[in-house]
């Protein structure tokens, strides 16, 4: 059931819907949630079957501003401050030691939870609302089946759970990828999974470098191997190697490859495709941010195509281009 996420009364139906136990996806500005009140464990468990995905993968709780994130906390490390301060509202996750007895099903049972103030106008009119009405946050993961591309725009939210979800349509999310998410549990801040928030820019505003994940790290959402996966298998493959895959199409006359074929092919990258190649291709935009926008929504087009085999060209290196690289080695996993 789509809602107008620019009418109020649109948006109250929402809140009383999260307010009463319901799912209702909405609109953030780096992909589309899943929402259900944070403090109640039961409606919780209504995204973890409604997602098919484990209750051991704790979820990131929407709150509406800084002072909302207090009551799930145990302790507001300093850390947290100063990436609050410089990112929220914004693609920014912190995670924080957890109040005992509070949202424990969000958190996946963990000591520690993720806390994100969204910056999209309606995620942040639907907080709001849920706020008026004695919920203190949403917890949100992506809205779709679990370990699937994330949706970037309210069709592929009533494609991926159907039509009966309330889901408020705020137009195509700004960033396409998910947020950064920073560990700010431990004494020292550790990058758990970047996004569009760029390392150099973080560590600019905590004065010290960002420590790598290790194995004492808290699980985080978005983290595991494989994830952010179409149907069809993604290879990731360098310039040199895919330039070379390139022109052996090129020796393949066209109705030969259409009609002999057995994996029918889409190729994403900044390389061209050799003219008359029958295959699906979209240009990589040579910026990162560019191309993070569009990522899910050109991996769910060559799906909707029926192509069971993607080959991607490796972004470019440097910090920018984290979060896609990111997000395409997991793609890729088996």
């Amino acid at each position: 059931m789509l809602l107008d996420g620019d009418d109020p009364g649109a948006i109250a139906e929402a809140a009383d819907a999260i307010a009463a136990g319901e799912l209702v996806a909405f609109p953030t500005e780096t992909v589309y949630g899943l929402g259900a009140r944070a403090d109640d464990d039961a409606s919780v468990a209504r995204i973890f079957a409604a997602k098919g995905r484990p209750t051991n993968h704790p979820l990131i709780v929407h709150v509406a501003d800084a002072s909302a994130a207090r009551p799930f906390c145990a302790d507001w490390p300093d850390l947290a401050q100063k990436l609050v301060t410089a990112f929220w509202p914004g693609p920014l996750t912190v995670i924080v030691p957890r109040a005992d007895g509070v949202a424990a099903a969000s958190a996946g049972g963990q000591a520690s939870i993720g806390l994100r103030c969204p910056s999209h106008p309606v995620a942040l009119a639907l907080l709001r609302e849920v706020a008026a009405r004695g919920v203190p946050g949403i917890a949100a993961p992506s809205a779709n089946r679990f370990g699937r591309l994330s949706p970037t725009r309210a069709a592929h939210v009533v494609a991926e759970l159907g039509t009966g979800l309330r889901v408020l349509d705020g137009g195509d999310c700004d960033v396409g990828i998910e947020s950064t998410i920073v560990d700010c549990s431990r004494g020292l801040a550790v990058l758990l999974r970047p996004g569009s928030l760029t390392r150099g820019a973080i560590e600019a505003v905590l004065g010290q470098s960002l420590a790598d994940r290790d194995a004492d790290a808290p699980r985080a959402s978005g983290t595991l191997a494989s994830h952010y996966a179409p149907r069809a298998r993604v290879r990731l493959m360098a310039p040199g190697m895919l330039q070379s895959a390139l022109k052996l199409l090129a020796d393949v006359p066209t109705d030969a490859a259409a009609q002999k074929s057995v994996v029918p092919l889409a190729v994403y990258s900044r390389l061209p495709v050799p003219s008359g190649s029958a295959v699906a291709h979209q240009v990589m935009p040579s910026r990162a941010d560019l191309a993070a926008h569009e990522l899910f929504n050109v991996l769910r087009r060559f799906d909707d195509l029926g192509v069971q085999l993607i080959w991607v060209e490796e972004p470019p290196a440097g910090p920018d281009w984290d979060g896609v690289r990111d997000r395409l080695w997991r793609a890729c996993a088996d």
